[in-house]
This record gives C-alpha cells, sequence and structure tokens, in this order.
C-alpha cells in the first residue's frame, strides 16, 4: 500500500470517528474517540509530509547527493544484558520515509546515516567498538525525534565504555602506580599524592599538607608547605 492509499484509509477512519463522536452520549466514550481522533490526525500528517518528501525526490532523484552531510558528535548510550543501545537526537526523524534511516554494521563498528532530514545528510561513524556485537541481529528503532541504534552483544558481559578508545583514555586518567613489585610502596603512594596535590584546588592543598605534616618528624613539621619538604 502506497502512502496515498494509506492517506485515504487513516482519512476514511477519521470521518468515521467523526461520526461515532456525534452519536455518542457517555462522557468517557467520547474521551476515548478523541484521542483515537488526534492519533490518526497526527499520523495523517506525518504521512503527507513523507508524501512530500517522496514526491520533491522523484522529482529531482539527485537531490539527496546535493545536499551536505552532517556529521553526528552528540549520543547517549546505555545498555541492557543483551543489547548496547545508542540514542541519536534528530528532530523530525520520524517525518521522512523510513528507508532514508540506514545502519551497517560490522562486529566492531556501525554508520547511521539519515538522508535528506531538513536538506541535509547526517552521518554518525562508531568505530573500535569495545566488544564484537552480532551483526544480524543489531538492529534500529526510529522514535519520536530520535533514532536507537540497537548493538546486540555477543556475550552478556557488561560494557565499561562504549568503543575501544573511550577504554584507553579512562585507564590513562587512572592514578599511575608502579607496578614493580621490587619497588619502595610508599612511591606509588608519593605519585598519587603529587598528582592530586598538583591537580586540587586550595582546600585540597590545604588538607594534603596538613596530612603530610602531621606524619613527618619534627623537623619537617616546622615546614607548612608541602612542596618544600622534598615531596616536589
Amino acid at each position: 500500500m502506497d502512502l496515498s492509499e494509506q492517506i485515504n484509509q487513516l482519512e476514511t477512519d477519521l470521518q468515521e470517528i467523526a461520526s461515532l463522536l456525534e452519536k455518542s452520549e457517555r462522557t468517557r466514550v467520547q474521551d476515548v474517540l478523541k484521542q483515537e481522533q488526534k492519533k490518526i490526525e497526527k499520523e495523517i500528517s506525518v504521512k503527507r509530509h513523507q508524501k512530500e518528501q517522496q514526491a520533491k525526490r522523484e522529482a529531482d532523484p539527485t537531490s539527496a547527493s546535493k545536499a551536505y552531510t552532517v556529521k553526528i558528535n552528540n549520543y547517549g548510550w546505555d545498555q541492557s544484558e543483551h543489547f548496547v543501545k545508542i540514542y541519536i537526537t534528530l528532530n523530525g526523524v520520524h517525518k521522512i520515509a523510513p528507508e532514508n534511516v540506514m545502519v551497517t554494521f560490522t562486529e566492531r563498528s556501525f554508520v547511521l546515516l539519515v538522508n535528506d532530514l531538513d536538506g541535509k545528510n547526517h552521518q554518525m561513524t562508531i568505530n573500535n567498538l569495545l566488544n564484537p556485537v552480532d551483526v544480524q541481529d543489531s538492529s534500529k528503532k526510529i522514535k519520536t525525534d530520535m533514532v536507537l541504534v540497537m548493538c546486540k552483544k555477543k556475550t552478556t558481559k557488561k560494557w565499561e565504555c562504549l568503543t575501544q578508545v573511550q577504554k584507553q583514555i579512562k585507564e590513562k586518567d587512572k592514578p599511575s602506580v608502579n607496578p614493580d613489585e621490587n619497588a619502595d610502596p610508599s612511591d606509588g603512594l608519593m605519585s598519587m599524592l603529587k598528582k592530586m596535590y598538583s591537580d586540587g584546588d586550595d582546600e585540597m592543598k590545604r588538607t594534603i599538607n596538613k596530612a603530610w605534616s602531621e606524619s613527618q618528624d619534627k623537623k619537617a613539621k616546622g615546614d607548612g608547605d608541602i612542596s618544600n619538604m622534598g615531596m616536589f
């Protein structure tokens, strides 16, 4: 059934609901009919918009290729036991033809391409996913002003990040600990204190100064600046 036929069917349904509203007397029945009336009116509006977009593409088949491509950088994500879900907000995406929204999956990546949305193409590429995904069972859903990309996990293992690059950055930001078992255990603590002191605000520095001073001998206690205690 093409868009014109779908619109005609919906308009017929709308006329029938209007007729039922005129005949109905009970408030509860009227409320249910009005809710359905609004739902159908909204669906008709979406279908008409899709029909207009389709007519434009048929009139100028090269219109989509002429549109410039916008890179999608903003998204949110979460996960369930079996899926990693990526949420991409795109105003009006539910109004364009579903075939204009495409997602291509590999085991470690996906590419989302949305064609001819407000005269622009939108593309999002995520490479180096943290873990492999099942290509066949991965999919997309189009919601109101949003595309939901669903990557099917190959295992139920929880993902700490979306990509391997994000994991590397996260691990890099962790306080460094000396891996040498023969090294002085205080070296790792010293390094961590240095980083905390360097990155901390005035309150943090005062706290470290006080803690460090209290742990030193009488000579060290006489110097209130941690930077003069041989720590830096």
